[in-house]
């Protein structure tokens, strides 16, 4: 039987009404919401209350939202994070994806898109927790990736991937050879019908900083052009 989500949420932001808009609608979804002002005050709050999910704002006075994203990501077990964004700006949506946000929203935001956007985000997380496909080991090359534990070495070491890149690797590694599109995987590994195909993008490249020998000239996840990746599973050097 497959395990329920995390119900416990902690929302981040210093405008004290997005902070009780937010906290309404996630409570009357069946939440339990803690809220935090300040980026400290958030990393207090998530060690003490371990929610599954951290909606934060980019924008936090003291310590921003980026720092308190990688922060987060250090903890064991690390909470998802949807990350507030200003509407419009693209380098501080993309940056909150490589430092490992799962999904981010917009200012100014719907409510009820945002609680959607936490359901989806944490049904992902326990299916992924979960796992499909049984005990099988993934390789290609000096990368193995054992699925149902959600670890990944390359070369011997443990790779430090977040939800999503791990999520998007064993996509690859379950279908070597295949272009894919991006609208394709945002669907199969976001689990979203639209969005912003930067996302894809992002965690590709990420991704290549953690697999390939070299980055630069990648062997493993090749672009296809007009299309979007191709992974190959045997790849040839030189």
């Amino acid at each position: 039987m497959q395990p329920e989500p995390p119900r416990r949420i902690l929302v981040v932001d210093d405008d004290p009404t997005v902070t009780e808009v937010v906290t309404g609608y996630l409570e009357r979804a069946g939440f339990l919401v803690d809220t935090a002002a300040d980026g400290r005050a958030a990393l207090a709050c998530a060690a003490a209350g371990r929610p599954g999910l951290v909606v934060l704002d980019l924008m936090l006075p003291g310590l921003d939202g980026i720092e308190v994203c990688r922060a987060l990501r250090r903890e064991e077990p690390a909470p998802a994070v949807i990350m507030l964004t200003a509407l419009g700006e693209e380098e501080d949506r993309v940056l909150g994806l490589e430092v490992g946000a799962d999904d981010y929203v917009t200012k100014p935001f719907s409510p009820r898109e945002l609680v959607l956007r936490v359901e989806a985000v944490l049904r992902r997380r326990v299916a992924a927790a979960v796992g499909s496909g049984a005990g099988a080991l993934l390789r290609a090359g000096d990368l193995v990736v054992d699925a149902a534990a959600r670890r990944a070495r390359k070369g011997g070491q443990e790779l430090a991937l977040t939800l999503r890149e791990f999520d998007l690797l064993v996509h690859f590694m379950r279908h070597p050879g295949q272009a894919v599109s991006r609208e394709g995987l945002l669907r199969a590994v976001w689990g979203w019908e639209f969005g912003d195909l930067s996302t894809v993008t992002v965690h590709a490249r990420r991704l290549r900083t953690k697999i390939e020998d070299d980055p630069a000239d990648p062997r493993l996840i090749r672009t296809v052009w007009g299309v979007g990746y191709r992974f190959d599973a045997s790849p040839q050097k030189g």
